[in-house]
Order: structure tokens, then C-alpha cells, then sequence
């Protein structure tokens, strides 16, 4: 069985409590600008790796979607995901996302929220997900950003009086895995540059069609005013890529 923290639970627990599982995408900072970044969805088979509490599988019915398939490997997240998030043209699957295993050409979009820094095999991943889209199809995904995976602490460096002066970068090209502290609990990351993000993509047949690191909107701060220190250094970083059409 891959890593999976989200199925301990007192880690579970102190998720639950967070305001993005709460709230729903509404409470992510990056939110608007992932929404963004997606292609219509009208009609189109999607795969949401690292589905969660689903929130994103609503919004792809909402969207008027033939389908989607939100996969994950902690059952307590699917728990609750078919309890706030369930639906017609929705199928919950548990399952690793290096186990994805798709008969080429059965999505139109894949879509990954916050997952793939969990993982050590992104290329694998990438590879994946290309052969099971159609042609023409498209891959979004959002990752923790490598300026805040570098470093196992993950934080700020305090002046004398507990303010925050700077956020530390160091062994930025050290790639590979990190133990991270989150929601008090040793997590396991994995670090990787924005090259290798880029070029994993590149590798594997993909297009890049977009790339945005996102701050939270004056709404979101307006409504979370904890987040303010977010827009002094990217937390996350979007990509959209695209299959080629079939020529």
C-alpha cells in the first residue's frame, strides 16, 4: 500500500476541521485560477486523481459532464466524499495514482488537485495519464510549489519577536523525498523543480498550454484575512497541458 496519512485519524481529523474541507473550493485560495485553467466540460469523461471530499467531481457534473471518476487511496476521504459529493455520472474509486490503469482514449480531461507532490513517481504518473486521455484531451493539475517543498520545515524564518521576515529556500535542487510537518503529523513529500515539472509533461507527449503560480484574490482574503502572508511567496503551482489531436 502507497503512503497514505489520510486514513490515520487523528491526521483525518484535523483535515476535516480545515476550511477547504469544510467550505469546498470556494475556501482554496487557488481555486479561481485552477477554474480557470480547465477546458469546457460539457460532455466530456473526466478523471479526478486525488479526488478527496469530491469537491471537484461536483463541480465537473455541475459543469454538465457525461462523467467522472474520482479516484484516491484513502477511504476515509471517499467515506466522505459519497457523503457531500455524491451524484449521478459520479463513480468513486480507491486506488493509488501510480496504479492508474485506463485503456487509452477513456478521458476527454484528468485533473489533479493538490496530489502529486505525494507521490515519487510523477513522470510514471504523467505517462499514465496521457496514453488514457483522447486526443486533444487535456491534463490540469495543481501541486504544492517547489519553492515551498525545498525544505522539510515547510515555514517561515522568524525574527526575535515571532514575526515572519522571510520564507527560506535551500537544496532547491536536491530532489526527492521530504518528511514535512503537517496538521502535526510527519507527512512524506516529494520534492521536485519546476523543470522537472515542465519537462515530466514535455516527456511525456504533452503540450504546455499554461503555467500560473496563484495568490488568493482580495475576495478570498477579504473572507480568510489568514492568508495574507500567502501572497509573499507561490504555495501552489497550476499547469494545464494538452495531448496533441490526432493528426
Amino acid at each position: 500500500m502507497k503512503e497514505n496519512k489520510y486514513d490515520d485519524p487523528g491526521f483525518f481529523e484535523n483535515y476535516s476541521q480545515m476550511a477547504r474541507s469544510v467550505e469546498g473550493l470556494n475556501a482554496a485560495g487557488e481555486w479561481e485560477v485552477f477554474r480557470s485553467l480547465l477546458p469546457p466540460l460539457q460532455d466530456k469523461r473526466v478523471l479526478d486523481i486525488g479526488c478527496g471530499f469530491g469537491w471537484h467531481c461536483r463541480y465537473v457534473m455541475e459543469q454538465q459532464a457525461a462523467s467522472v471518476i474520482g479516484m484516491d487511496l484513502s477511504e476515509k476521504m471517499l467515506e466522505q466524499a459519497r457523503l457531500r459529493n455524491n451524484g449521478p455520472g459520479i463513480t468513486y474509486l480507491r486506488e493509488a495514482m501510480e496504479d492508474i490503469d485506463f485503456p487509452p482514449g477513456s478521458f476527454d480531461v484528468v485533473l489533479s488537485s493538490l496530489a502529486l507532490h505525494y507521490t515519487g513517481h510523477y513522470d510514471l504518473i504523467c505517462r499514465k495519464v496521457h496514453n488514457s486521455l483522447s486526443a486533444g484531451g487535456h491534463f490540469v493539475f495543481s501541486t504544492e510549489h517547489p519553492v515551498f517543498t525545498a525544505m522539510e520545515t515547510q515555514d517561515w524564518y522568524y525574527g526575535t519577536a515571532g514575526q515572519r521576515l522571510h520564507w527560506p529556500v535551500d537544496h532547491y535542487q536536491d530532489e526527492g523525498r521530504r518528511v514535512a510537518r503537517f496538521l502535526d503529523t510527519d507527512v512524506v513529500k516529494y520534492h521536485r523543480t519546476v523543470a522537472t515539472l515542465i519537462n515530466g509533461l514535455l516527456d511525456a507527449g504533452f503540450i504546455i498550454t499554461r503555467v500560473e503560480e496563484p495568490k488568493p484574490s482580495p475576495a478570498v482574503l477579504e473572507k480568510y484575512p489568514e492568508m495574507k502572508d500567502e501572497t509573499r511567496r507561490p504555495i501552489f503551482i497550476l499547469i494545464a497541458a494538452q495531448k496533441p489531436s490526432a493528426v
